[in-house]
């Protein structure tokens, strides 16, 4: 359910509403506008709290959502959502790319790639300290001295960082150096991760899983969001089918299916969707004119050389190509890099 506050409801009557919300048993998640409060509501709403609810002088509306769905859902907030990761907007009429290794390697590496995304317009740096990996074999990663040294960058740059967690216990660890959590594909429908992200406070990236529906997808959302954690970003990064030609199949028809189910904010990540770099610019583009609210682009001194994902990611002089070229489709979709 949600309750709509009149516009300009004094702050005395928006508390009293949520311990309304609270003594009948359950959960409010007040969204604050410019102009009015909205509250979403969690649990088992009978018809007599509905009733009553309404009768509070500054409530506007009160309607049931439809959607399995609830906080993620276009019923809770017509307007698009900004999630800030240190004090970087992502959504609305922002257009954020975030940019970096695969994997942190050394510590020549990450900060020569931070500087370098930083000078091409990359307002965020990814690297993975630790990487959920298809073998056992393969580079996994180099921990917390991988978060060190992101956070090492950051401070050489200044931009916020963004990483992947794995699991549930890692999440306090890992947000001591990082800025947004991001969660992978593989971990989309892990549950108690998701519900430990929530709980951190910080933004929230979740890629697609590889083979999840849309509303699965929010569904996983939803968790991150039923913990008092509004800043949840979509990450669209290409899903499994019979084509074996590119890494995944990019389905660029998510970023305008999401924006009519959700209030999110979504992105792309070309770089996963695809597995080859020549295909990561066209993508990039095709993002922008779906109306995505950012990229997350694979970026390495040395593809060639690469712990991992070499194949998918930028030179730093074809990532700054990549950003000169989507300026001028920005302007025409009037967002602001």
């Amino acid at each position: 359910m949600i309750i709509v506050m009149k516009v300009g409801a004094p702050s005395k009557e928006i508390d009293a509403v949520s311990q309304f919300i609270r003594d009948a048993g359950l959960t409010p998640h007040p969204m604050i506008g410019v102009e009015r409060t909205v509250f979403g509501v969690i649990g088992d709403i009978d018809k007599s709290f509905e009733e009553r609810v309404q009768t509070f002088e500054s409530v506007d509306i009160v309607q049931r959502v439809s959607k399995p769905y609830k906080l993620a859902s276009r019923q809770v907030a017509t307007n698009d959502s900004v999630v800030y990761v240190d004090g970087v907007p992502v959504g609305g009429e922002h257009f954020t790319v975030i940019a970096g290794p695969c994997s942190v390697e050394t510590e020549e590496q990450i900060i020569s790639t931070a500087k370098a995304v930083k000078k091409s317009g990359a307002k965020l740096l990814r690297g993975g300290a630790y990487k959920p990996r298809t073998g056992p074999y393969a580079f996994h990663g180099l921990g917390e001295d991988g978060l060190k040294l992101l956070a090492l960058a950051k401070k050489e740059t200044g931009l916020p960082i963004v990483a992947e967690v794995k699991t549930p216990a890692l999440v306090e660890l890992a947000c001591q150096y990082i800025d947004a959590i991001q969660i992978g594909a593989r971990n989309m429908q892990n549950y108690d991760l998701l519900i430990e992200a929530g709980k951190s406070g910080k933004p929230v990236i979740l890629k697609r899983g590889l083979w999840a529906t849309y509303e699965e997808w929010l569904l996983a959302a939803e968790y991150i969001l039923s913990q008092n954690n509004p800043n949840v970003i979509l990450c669209e990064r290409g899903i499994r089918t019979f084509e074996t030609y590119t890494r995944n199949t990019f389905d660029i028809a998510a970023v305008s299916v999401i924006h009519e189910l959700s209030h999110l904010p979504i992105i792309t990540d070309p770089s996963h969707a695809v597995g080859k770099w020549k295909f990561v610019e066209p993508m990039s583009m095709a993002s922008v004119a779906a109306g995505a609210n950012g990229l997350m682009i694979e970026v390495h001194p040395n593809p060639d050389k690469a712990f991992s994902d070499g194949n998918q990611s930028l030179t730093f002089e074809n990532f700054d190509k990549l950003m000169n070229n989507i300026k001028p489709l920005l302007q025409v979709m009037k967002k602001s890099l």
